[in-house]
């Protein structure tokens, strides 16, 4: 019974039925006073009405006509009696005769006496109502009756009081009835009010709050217009309800986005070969780590003597929080660029987040070129997209970077209009307002410069964000150093296997040149179909290196002439699995592994090492499965000549969908009849 309507109705119940009792109760005592007041009036105009009839015949002479008067008066209805008593109470004249001479009660003596001469008396079945009216004796009775009396009778007249009862019952039973009626409809109106402009609209609101429960967004909607405030609660329902749809979406997708992070950090496993060589980096970071320790403390130390100094609080507070800031953005660019490995990326990923630190309109990194003495791009953002970002910019006086290269040092330019030292127009397209420029070092070598230049608001750069871009060009040359490390460490991987494939190539002069054509072949074909950036990468060290698990394999038997035997083939099967265990311990090269091993699988299933088909092979192992077998149809072989192009290409469409992907296969077909199959 906790519910809000039942309390209410209750409530409203509890005060109507008060309202209305008390409404009733003065009904009721209203229409008894004034029923009473009524027969108060009543009884004394009928009472003067027959004192003056009888004052008037007294004075004609005509006393017998009195009591007529009072046996007319008796057959009245509405009056029970009617007599003539005097002072001592003794009845003088009665409607009933045999009351003559008999005494009045005391009580009617004593009402006549004390002056009320209005009032109710009962009897043995029922109530009267007694007016009391005194005959006062006038000029005209003197003849007849003792000057020196004053009152010649008093005239009691008694009313039934059973028609003013009934009367009464019927306005108390009328009244009932009415109160009982508004009762009833009062408690209906107010029912329907709260079913149709609260409980209706509560239902619609919990129900929809049962849709958001179970998930179901897209369904709790709730519409409601019984009322302004109804609407206005379920508008502000619904607003809340996309509200939080647009969070709980916002959620999942940094879930996703942190989750794509977690494998990027799951890749520095694959570092962990280098160590060794990363050292100095670490080691350089956490000196990093102890200056900025050293100017957060700088920075308390500052904000203390702030607190000293009222008139400059908001300003240093502005500043603090600023730096703060700052330095949060320099912690989270510090994790984003040491988790990049590519140095494309990295400088492009320097370049962007710089200039959302420093809030500049343009911010890139050249790089010094030891051999030509000259700039390249090597990364940019906020330049004009018709750039050509692969030319090189001579170092050349007027230039902010040759100045940072030649002092070794970085470089504030607040106002270029206020400087005759640097051209107002950089040699990359823009005008420059506002310039910082740091050096790029290696190991104690200026390598480049990075620069941001023109801050987004219009205003000019100052010391603290040269500091900064100072911070962040030291943390930029330790991740470029990095990135260049790994990028050597992994071409002298890639070198190293390559050589060993040229050793086993050059040992077979059917077979020299076989993994340098098929990975021209290879190349093409994936450019054809659409395959770029990292996958097509991936097929390209995959082409280089396919045939070398050929190093497990006996010379003899891949130099032999004669026809193979069923266990040769088995034997020469094994070489994609022997390649990859090979590769096995080049964490950086795990996709090309897989590419290698699927080389000699079938769209049909009947390949090997593992049987794929359809969809279970990589579309990488398809296009290298096509050219591999090209070029091996097109050189000669120990055991036979090599087969002409038209051939080679009428059995890669003789074992389409059988042998090879059919779709692949019609794309090389279709690079060859428009002769763009490298030569």
């Amino acid at each position: 019974m906790n519910s809000l309507k039942i309390k209410f109705l209750g409530l409203c119940c509890i005060i109507m039925l008060a309202s209305i009792g008390l409404t009733t109760w003065y009904n009721l005592q209203t229409q008894k006073t004034l029923l009473s007041n009524l027969a108060t009036e009543h009884g004394r105009m009928l009472a003067e009405t027959v004192r003056n009839s009888i004052i008037s015949d007294m004075a004609s002479g005509k006393n017998e006509n009195v009591g007529h008067i009072l046996d007319n008066i008796k057959d009245e209805p509405a009056i029970d009696n009617v007599r003539i008593f005097d002072e001592s109470g003794r009845i003088l004249m009665a409607a009933h005769p045999e009351e003559i001479g008999t005494q009045v009660s005391a009580a009617e003596l004593a009402a006549y006496r004390s002056g009320n001469y209005s009032y109710i008396s009962s009897m043995s079945d029922h109530e009267h109502f007694n007016s009391i009216v005194p005959i006062y004796n006038q000029q005209p009775c003197y003849a007849c009756h003792d000057q020196s009396i004053k009152v010649l009778g008093i005239l009691n007249l008694q009313l039934s009081l059973d028609n003013l009862a009934d009367m009464q019952t019927s306005g108390r039973n009328a009244t009932m009835i009415t109160s009982g009626v508004m009762l009833v409809i009062l408690l209906l109106t107010i029912t329907i009010f709260l079913v149709v402009y609260v409980d209706t609209p509560i239902r619609k609101l919990v129900n929809a709050m049962d849709q958001v429960e179970q998930g179901h967004f897209e369904l709790a909607h709730a519409t409601v217009s019984s009322s302004n405030e109804m609407s206005l609660l379920s508008a502000k329902f619904n607003a809340m309800v996309q509200r939080l749809r647009e969070l709980m979406a916002d959620t999942v997708k940094q879930e996703r986005e942190l989750a794509v992070s977690h494998e990027k950090l799951a890749h520095n496993e694959e570092l962990q070969a280098m160590k060794m060589s990363l050292q100095e980096r670490l080691l350089e970071i956490e000196y990093l780590n102890i200056n900025l320790e050293e100017r957060i403390e700088e920075i308390e130390e500052a904000n203390y003597r702030i607190a000293d100094l009222a008139s400059e609080l908001d300003e240093k507070n502005v500043g603090l929080t600023r730096a703060v800031d700052r330095l949060q953005a320099l912690n989270k660019m510090g994790l984003a660029i040491n988790a990049t490995v590519d140095l494309d990326r990295l400088l492009d990923l320097l370049c962007r987040k710089s200039g959302e630190t420093l809030k500049s309109q343009v911010s890139y990194i050249l790089i010094l070129n030891e051999k030509t003495g000259k700039l390249a791009i090597g990364g940019a953002a906020g330049l004009s997209d018709e750039l050509d970002r692969s030319r090189e910019i001579a170092l050349e006086p007027g230039g902010v970077s040759h100045w940072v290269i030649n002092n070794r040092q970085a470089k504030l330019v607040e106002d270029i209009d206020k400087s005759h030292e640097f051209n107002k127009t950089s040699r990359l397209g823009f005008a420059r307002q506002s310039v910082i420029c740091a050096p790029l070092t290696d190991k104690q070598k200026v390598i480049g410069t990075i620069t941001i230049a023109n801050p987004v608001d219009g205003s000019y750069f100052g010391q603290a964000d040269l500091e900064l871009l100072s911070t962040i060009a030291a943390q930029a040359s330790v991740a470029i150093r990095n990135a260049r490390l790994y990028e050597e460490q992994e071409t002298s991987y890639l070198n190293t296997v390559r050589a060993l494939v040229s050793a086993i190539e050059a040992s077979d002069a059917y077979t020299r040149g076989h993994s340098d054509r098929v990975t021209r072949y290879s190349v093409a074909l994936a450019k054809k179909i659409g395959l770029d950036g990292e996958p097509l990468k991936q097929l390209e060290q995959a082409a280089v290196l396919h045939d070398i698990g050929k190093i497990g394999i006996d010379v003899a038997l891949l130099h032999k002439k004669e026809k193979l035997t069923a266990a040769d083939i088995d034997v020469l099967k094994l070489h994609p699995s022997i390649g990859v265990r090979i590769l096995e311990p080049i964490h950086f090269l795990g996709t090309v592994r897989d590419i290698i091993e699927q080389h000699h699988e079938r769209f049909d299933g009947n390949g090997y090492p593992k049987g794929l088909s359809g969809s279970e092979w990589r579309i990488e192992g398809k296009i290298l499965a096509v050219c591999d077998t090209y070029d091996a149809m097109t050189s000669d072989r120990p055991y036979r000549k090599a087969l002409t192009h038209e051939i080679a290409i009428q059995e890669i469409i003789d074992h389409a969908g059988s042998q090879f992907d059919p779709e692949v296969a019609t794309a090389f077909i279709e690079l060859c009849s428009e002769g763009q199959l490298p030569g």
